[in-house]
């Protein structure tokens, strides 16, 4: 039986890349970039004034002069003006070219303007450069601004427009079914017996995968009957690039999935991992390239596989740069640990007087029990037992 890292390892080597779209920048937020994007120009690209004020040259408040005629007002966006002499100024605005001839901005706090003139008052600074941003004292033209299998935020997103680029390369969203399945499950909503259930993992499911940016997500529910789920299964095959079912995997007279999967040609990578909720978790890939994740149907099961597998390789599939398999986390509490598989325990966050973040094990009965992952941030992994993880022991954290 695999060991988690082994099922990381086994998806990674068969989940091929998704293919590359070009899309308009303002559209590319959450998406993965699949191109390095290098400086169009300079940065700034000229001598950029700093802060509301005068220009003008620094040699003549070092000479004595302290009142200056005011040449122009130069505007943003303006053909720059040039010094007429030493014996003027420029008013200037923030962020605008710093005119010809100038290399010294007083702000308008420090100067008296009537007449049109502006005096400085005593303690206006006089040293050249003052008040300027220098051309390139950022990066020069050409230097690399975001690499290839950068996940776009909103700072990347002006980065690249102020490169000029209208649109990006980037990862193409993949179309996502989520299926969940089982005779016993009833809608939200619907009236329900009491040997039945709520359909809810689906639902779960789909808002973990939109909360990281996967937009194209569709549901469906499928009954326990083996020619249902091969009809049904083979025609979302062919339309979808992702499959996620829940439920039907495990050893059960009614766990038709796997044999399902089979008849429409699904080949398996690999069927149960040695971890504990989540142990029957299958993995296949279709002869059309679509991947296949079977997950155990018990709920806490169902959310556990999915942030420990799933999200993580569907951003390997998008190019993410070093995809990343949770964040070290401390125990705020020890843990008995009594089993020889990998554990999956959900947590809570606390923050001490030092800032620092612990997860606090819950307890909860069962994999069934659902319920108990209110106000959860996600679970942490232990290895294998038996073993008395103490408080402090450092691990790692996978949020939903």
């Amino acid at each position: 039986m695999l060991t988690p890292a082994g099922a990381d390892e086994q998806i990674a080597l068969h989940l091929p890349c998704l293919p590359v779209e070009s899309l308009p920048v303002g559209q590319c937020a959450g998406g993965v970039l699949r191109e390095n994007i290098y400086a169009e120009r300079d940065h700034p690209p000229f001598d950029r004034v700093m802060l509301d004020g005068i220009a003008f040259d620094a040699a003549a408040a070092a000479a004595g002069r302290r009142r200056f005629r005011i040449q122009a007002v130069q505007a943003a966006g303006a053909v720059p003006f040039t010094l007429q002499s030493s014996e003027h100024c420029i008013e200037v605005m923030t962020g605008t070219v710093l005119p010809g001839g100038c290399n010294l901005v007083v702000p308008v706090e420090q100067i008296r303007i009537a007449e049109g003139h502006a005096e400085l008052l005593p303690e206006a600074p006089v040293a050249r450069g003052h008040g300027i941003h220098a051309r390139a004292s950022d990066l020069p033209q050409g230097a690399l601004l975001l690499s290839a299998g950068t996940r776009l935020e909103a700072p990347d997103v002006s980065i690249a427009a102020g490169a000029g680029m209208a649109r990006l390369r980037m990862s193409q969203q993949p179309a996502f079914m989520v299926i969940s399945t089982g005779n016993e499950l009833v809608e939200p909503g619907e009236p329900i017996e009491g040997w039945q259930l709520r359909r809810s993992n689906s639902y779960g499911v789909a808002a973990a995968l939109r909360r990281r940016g996967f937009l194209r997500v569709a549901d469906d529910h499928l009954p326990d009957d083996a020619g249902v789920l091969t009809t049904r299964l083979r025609t979302h095959l062919q339309s979808y690039d992702v499959l996620i079912l829940s439920g039907g995997v495990s050893m059960g007279k009614f766990d038709l999935v796997p044999s399902a999967l089979a008849a429409c040609g699904v080949k398996q990578v690999f069927h149960r991992v040695a971890q504990r909720p989540g142990k029957p978790f299958w993995f296949g890939l279709s002869p059309g390239g679509a991947a296949v994740f079977a997950l155990p149907g018990n709920p806490v099961s169902t959310l556990v596989c999915l942030a420990r597998y799933v999200i993580p390789a569907m951003d390997r599939a998008m190019g993410v740069r070093d995809v990343q398999h949770g964040d070290k986390i401390a125990l705020a509490a020890g843990v008995d640990w009594d089993s020889k598989l990998s554990g999956f325990l959900p947590v809570t966050m606390e923050t001490d007087d030092w800032g620092r973040q612990w997860a606090r094990p819950v307890a909860h009965n069962t994999s069934g029990d659902f319920a108990a992952l209110a106000g959860t941030r996600g679970f942490v992994e232990l290895p294998p037992g038996p073993n008395t993880y103490p408080k402090g022991f450092v691990t790692r954290l996978y949020r939903w």
